[in-house]
């Protein structure tokens, strides 16, 4: 998986490339975009906020497709809708509402967050533009830390 980060965050490869990693590691697939952002602005240090932009757009775009997919999930988490933890989730999650979305950024539960929003029925707007500033500042914090000690 690393030397297929470290190809496609070849210059040449470039912005196009950023969105694809990006887009598909907001998916529910294990995946990080990181790697493919440090690795351009390593390379092309102005294309620092592109590479920023890109990578926000292309997560939240995936994050949005986990939200629609959440949202034709019923029969699947019907099926643990009873458990302690799930019930204290999605109570948690009805309390926030689309404002739980600022978590999307998270390792681990912020792609499965996306998916059970879209399945709480909640409204996609508000949760894409939750989902994108989280995300946004997730890309810049990282970005900017891992250029600041590497020296990108």
């Amino acid at each position: 998986m690393q030397t297929l980060l470290t190809w496609l965050a070849l210059p040449q490869h470039g912005l196009s490339s950023v969105f694809v990693v990006a887009f598909v590691s907001a998916t529910l697939l294990p995946m990080g975009s990181e790697p493919a952002v440090f690795g351009l602005v390593s390379l092309n240090p102005q294309l620092f906020w592109s590479a920023i932009g890109v990578a926000t757009l292309g997560n939240t775009l995936g994050g949005a497709l986990t939200w629609w997919l959440g949202l034709a999930s019923h029969k699947v988490v019907d099926r643990y809708q009873h458990s302690a933890h799930h019930l204290r989730a999605l109570d948690w999650l009805q309390k926030l509402g689309p404002k739980a979305c600022l978590l999307a950024w998270l390792p681990l539960v912020g792609d499965p967050l996306c998916a059970v929003a879209g399945w709480l029925k909640m409204p996609f707007w508000p949760c894409l533009l939750y989902m994108a500033i989280g995300k946004f500042g997730r890309y810049l914090v990282m970005t900017s830390a891992l250029v600041g000690v590497f020296g990108g």
